[in-house]
């Protein structure tokens, strides 16, 4: 059995997995590449496989990340099926056709460009009619049902408490006489997120393909992040501003209208507390995004996956996703009347990253005011314009135009739906037969090597941290054998190459900037020296300054 890994390899994002095994071909997971333009140039790149050579694909869950690159897949020939647990299927229902509609809009904006520049118009990635087509290939299952393959290929899909559907998966691959199974954990859910049961416990494994989002860090536990919230909204509202959150729209939207709905409940004899609620109950609270809107019915439709509590209480008539001052906004035009409203309000808009979306008009026109607080609830890959609003810019550029970011930037880790190092190294412990070598993916590299390093100091277990491309052999011995690797296939244009160059000069700058400032407070610099640095930055500036005028 061989597995290649194709993405999500010291990054974030792009899962994807090729598994050579019992003679079959087939992929896990199947993501887009998002954040640095460099990184979302290799979305248009060919697959580094034949997609009409796959035999079935096993689907993690539905984030884009993991799903995104499906429809281009399926206009590139592959035709067979993707397993995937049901709440997956209908979220990919809603998520892929939309993600069709943002390449369409994106390509209009680039081809307008292209024209003015005298150059051919592109094709977007894929179209909404299309993904709407590759949802006919979708195959759901159902958790801890063994799914056969074939004789020698067996698998099971576990609730990884991730987001709605998000499943550990289980693989059993009999290869003659011997027997090997492997588990892929897709996108580990923080334990206590609200709505979701907490990620299943597997007894045992040979191999284990594990992701490391938080490898390195602790989440803020589920109490302290409610009152930080209420805290962050209510100080605001006090001082006459809009709360803005940047949200994922399929999940975290619904986990967020959960914790509002169930704040009061833990202070009833708090005075403060409840005069903070009452200003945030009467509030109107808008979710702007249409797909986080339809996401919120899939979630109704699927309660069987929500926790006992949650379950309880909706079966007694209160809905956790439902109370007064909830308000969406279906239109473009519902959206806008928005940023003309002068009154106070928290606003729910996707995406979580800031790339695309409503939510890029919403921080036009909210960043700059100083009452208003920008508030971030999940993941912000480098590269991404929510990335470098939480980095500390003090200005960004949104629609070609720069604003000042002068309102209350704010970021709540703990309502991250990805596990921290505790939970990673809990999930690891849970194994009554322990994995014989993990393999690192879905993370920074920091974040691995963090991992990694106390993985193995406290269990013994090999740790890799796979390069993408390479190619690992699994025998089911402890020792693994990189048997190939697949030279990254980016075209290298004169323009990707401008592009990492460009990010790659302001991560400089941002180091120069530390190490000048900490020059200049060192007392026994000389003129010397001073004049030195100075001159330099000069000559730096007219570098700057020749390429703006060019």
């Amino acid at each position: 059995m061989k597995i290649t890994f194709l993405g999500a390899t010291k990054t974030v994002t792009g899962s994807n997995y090729l598994v050579e095994a019992a003679g079959k071909r087939f992929l896990v997971d199947c993501g887009m590449w998002q954040g640095k333009a460099e990184q979302e140039m290799e979305n248009e790149q060919d697959f580094e496989f034949d997609p009409r050579a796959i035999d079935f694909m096993l689907l993690t869950h539905a984030h884009i990340d993991h799903s995104g690159r499906i429809p281009k897949l399926y206009n590139e020939g592959f035709r067979n099926k993707i397993y995937a647990h049901k709440a997956t299927c209908d979220l990919c229902a809603l998520m892929l056709p939309d993600s069709g509609h943002i390449q369409e809009q994106e390509n209009k904006w680039k081809n307008k460009k292209r024209i003015r520049a005298g150059l051919e118009p592109i094709q977007p990635l894929y179209t909404a009619e299309e993904a709407e087509k590759s949802l006919e290939i979708f195959e759901p299952v159902q958790y801890d049902e063994i799914v056969e393959i074939d004789e020698n290929i067996h698998v099971r899909f576990n609730d990884a408490g991730h987001m709605l559907g998000s499943s550990i998966i289980e693989l059993w691959v009999k290869e003659g006489e011997k027997e090997i199974k492997t588990v892929f954990t897709g996108d580990l859910g923080n334990n206590d997120i609200p709505l979701l049961d907490g990620p299943t416990m597997i007894d045992d494994t040979d191999y284990l393909v594990m992701e490391s989002t938080y490898g390195s860090r602790l989440h803020m536990r589920n109490d302290d992040k409610a009152q930080l919230f209420l805290d962050i909204v209510a100080e605001t509202l006090d001082n006459g501003g809009t709360v803005v959150i940047p949200s994922f729209a399929v999940g975290r939207t619904q986990e967020i209208l959960y914790e509002i709905n169930k704040l009061k409940e833990n202070h009833l004899q708090d005075e403060e507390f409840q005069r903070k609620y009452q200003k945030l109950m009467s509030t109107p609270v808008y979710v702007d995004s249409p797909l986080a809107i339809s996401a919120t019915e899939v979630f109704k439709k699927n309660t069987n996956l929500f926790d006992d509590t949650i379950k309880n209480e909706i079966l007694s008539g209160n809905n956790p996703l439902e109370f007064p001052g909830l308000k969406f906004t279906m239109t473009t035009e519902e959206s806008r009347a928005l940023n003309e409203s002068e009154e106070s309000s928290i606003i729910i808009s996707a995406s979580g990253m800031c790339e695309v979306g409503r939510i890029k008009h919403h921080l036009k026109h909210s960043i700059w005011n100083p009452k208003n607080t920008i508030l971030f609830v999940g993941y912000q890959a480098p590269g991404t314009l929510g990335y470098n609003i939480v980095d500390g810019a003090t200005s960004v550029k949104i629609f070609g135009e720069e604003v000042a970011v002068n309102a209350r930037i704010e970021y709540i880790e703990g309502y991250s739906g990805h596990a921290d190092q505790e939970w990673l190294m809990n999930f690891i412990y849970s194994f009554i037969k322990k994995p014989k070598h993990i393999f690192l993916v879905h993370g920074e590299e920091n974040s691995e090597e963090v991992l990694k390093e106390k993985i193995e100091t406290e269990t013994g277990i090999n740790v890799n941290m796979p390069e993408f491309g390479e190619t690992y052999e699994l025998t089911g011995e402890a020792e693994v054998e990189r048997t190939a690797s697949i030279e990254r296939k980016v075209t290298k244009t004169i323009r990707g190459e401008i592009m990492h160059r460009l990010e790659k000069i302001k991560d400089e700058i941002k180091d120069m900037d530390i190490c000048v400032k900490e020059d200049m407070d060192n007392s026994t610099l000389s003129d010397r020296d001073i004049y030195r640095i100075n001159e330099k930055i000069k000559d730096l500036e007219k570098q700057i300054l020749n390429v703006i005028e060019g």
